[in-house]
C-alpha cells in the first residue's frame, strides 16, 4: 500500500476528525502549521482537488516542513495526473490545470510531456492512455510439457 493511499485513507476517516478534536486549542493556536496541515486534510476529505494545491501554497512552511510538504505536493500532482489518465479521454486545459494545481500553460506543458495532445479546434487535451502491462506468470506445468515436447522431438 502506498504512502499516498495510507494518508488519504486516514484523512478521509473519522480518525482524522477525532485526532483534530483531541489536539488542545493551545497547540492549534501556537502552532499555525498544525492548522495549515489540517486545511490540506479538509480539502482532501472534500475532494477539493484544486483546494489542496491552494492550501499547500497558501502557507509559508517552516524549513523543517518544506521538504515534506514539497514531497507530498509532488506525489499529489502525480496521483491527480493518474486520476485524469484513468478517468478521461479528453479534458479541458482549464480543468486539467485545476486538478494539477498549475496555471494553464504549465499544466499543458506537463501533460504534453506525457504524450497527450491538444486538439486545435476545440482546445481540449486528448489523453494518451498508457498501455496496460500485464505480467504473465510462467505456469510450471506448461514449462514441463514444453520440455517433454522438445525432448520428444529430439529423440
Amino acid at each position: 500500500m502506498s504512502i499516498w493511499k495510507c494518508c488519504c485513507d486516514f484523512v478521509c476517516s473519522n480518525s482524522a476528525r477525532f485526532l483534530w478534536k483531541s489536539i488542545p486549542s493551545s497547540i492549534k493556536e501556537s502552532q499555525p502549521e498544525v492548522t495549515a496541515v489540517w486545511k490540506i486534510g479538509q480539502k482532501l476529505w472534500l475532494r477539493d482537488y484544486a483546494g489542496v494545491h491552494e492550501a499547500i501554497r497558501g502557507f509559508d512552511w517552516t524549513q523543517e516542513l518544506q521538504t515534506l510538504v514539497a514531497a507530498f505536493s509532488e506525489l499529489y500532482t502525480k496521483e491527480m495526473f493518474q486520476l485524469l489518465l484513468s478517468a478521461y479521454s479528453t479534458i479541458s486545459i482549464k480543468d486539467t490545470a485545476l486538478f494539477l494545481g498549475m496555471n494553464e500553460d504549465d499544466a499543458t506543458n506537463y501533460v504534453l510531456q506525457q504524450g497527450w495532445t491538444v486538439d486545435p479546434a476545440s482546445q481540449m487535451l486528448i489523453v494518451k492512455k498508457q498501455p496496460v502491462v500485464t505480467e504473465q506468470k510462467l505456469d510450471p506445468s506448461k514449462l514441463q510439457r514444453l520440455t517433454e515436447y522438445v525432448f520428444h522431438l529430439e529423440h
